[in-house]
């Protein structure tokens, strides 16, 4: 150990003639603690969203969604081209269109999609969404989102009709199942179709309207889009799954910044708050800088030691807020301490998943800041006159 880190570590715990100066120092470390613990936690909730929103829309949706400008009637003969990708998992077709959905009270649009069902389970988790009911192989038979389901009062076994562009009169459809996705865009405005009965309404005959493809890691959609495109070519268009919301998925990122941001500001007081003792300990320790000047310290050697004194005030109050913060989150995963309303979030108590890389930016920020508000002391300390300072002692 040099005799810089035995000094430093020396004098957070020695005696000073100004009390106040562990005061302070003592509230930089709370400060930056608590600073650092609410960082944690908040990014840790927030990325909990941020995967529960992911699974649920991968849930509804593909991986990636493949469909061309025009007529898309070779799907078994790209599919077969698609299947030397490596990254690609499973696929099927699909059918999508606008329709009017009508019962004897109420209509409304929604975005109907032709699947088939055999094939479905493998690329998209909507049998899993089911709350009731199955869609089934034979025609006549629609599922339908539970807000749906509840805004327009339609029970299991009631009849609907299907308007579309092409079907002017009312298709009748059966109502087999209900499902619930999570997602309140999915669930009041999605309904599904067997791939017979969304071919006869949209008067695809042949066609389809494109491919939804699983992927075996989804992160690695935009590469395989690249490969697909670079296959394929125009006039075949393909999307990923984060494109289809880059909206929602922007606005969570901005979100997760901004609130780093604003939290970071506890801790950047609390580092004033250190800045302002250091400078009351180098007045404290004015004498002992002296003795050190004229024993042949350099200014280099009295910088080190009062920044390493504030390096290690932060670090104790990062480590000490890192514990905290996990502890938090660990207890918001095991209990339910705030009850959210399911009926707007779909889930009953806060999601949280915690990513080591933001627990090590929260702590590398917090070292930083507490590494700067020592320099403006140390350099004071290394400017100073040893013969001044030996003057009246």
């Amino acid at each position: 150990m040099t005799y810089e880190w035995l000094i430093a570590r020396r004098y957070i715990w020695s005696k000073r003639r100004h009390p106040f100066v562990g005061v302070i120092s003592t509230i930089s470390i709370l400060g930056i603690t608590v600073g650092v613990a609410a960082l944690i936690t908040v990014l840790a909730v927030m990325n909990g969203f941020d995967e529960e929103l992911k699974s649920r829309i991968i849930g509804t949706r593909a991986h990636l969604v493949l469909e061309k400008d025009g007529v898309f009637d070779e799907t078994e003969e790209v599919a077969e081209r698609l299947a030397a990708i490596g990254g690609i998992a499973q696929m099927a077709p699909f059918i999508e269109g606008q329709a009017l959905i009508q019962n004897q009270q109420w209509s409304s649009g929604v975005l109907v999609r032709g699947i088939d069902p055999p094939k479905e389970k493998n690329v998209s988790k909507f049998y899993d969404y089911l709350v009731d009911g199955t869609l089934s192989d034979v025609p006549g038979g629609v599922v339908i989102g539970s807000e749906l389901k509840k805004r327009m009062g339609i029970k299991m076994g009631s009849q609907v009709g299907l308007v579309t562009q092409m079907k002017k009169k009312p298709a009748p459809f059966v109502v087999e199942g209900v499902f619930s996705s999570g997602m309140y865009e999915f669930d009041a405005n999605l309904i599904f179709l067997n791939w017979e009965s969304a071919s006869a309404l949209f008067d695809f005959k042949n066609s389809t309207r494109g491919l939804s493809i699983a992927l075996k890691n989804p992160e690695d959609a935009k590469s395989v889009k690249g490969q697909i495109q670079d296959l394929l070519g125009f006039p075949y268009i393909v999307r990923t799954w984060m494109e289809t919301n880059k909206t929602l998925f922007g606005a969570l990122q901005l979100e997760k910044m901004v609130m780093f941001l604003i939290l970071a500001l506890i801790i950047f007081v609390a580092c004033l708050n250190i800045a302002g003792s250091l400078t009351i300990l180098v007045m404290d320790k004015t004498k002992d800088i002296g003795v050190l000047k004229a024993l042949g310290a350099k200014p280099f050697s009295l910088m080190a030691i009062f920044a390493i004194d504030g390096f290690l005030i932060g670090g104790i109050g990062a480590l000490t807020g890192c514990g905290v913060g996990i502890g938090l989150c660990a207890l918001l995963k095991k209990y339910s301490f705030i009850d959210l309303p399911r009926e707007i979030y779909y889930m009953d108590k806060l999601p949280v998943s915690m990513d080591p890389a933001d627990t090590a930016w929260v702590i590398a920020v917090a070292l930083a800041l507490s590494f700067l508000s020592a320099l403006y002391p140390a350099v004071m300390a290394a400017r100073l006159d040893p013969v001044k300072a030996l003057r009246y002692e």
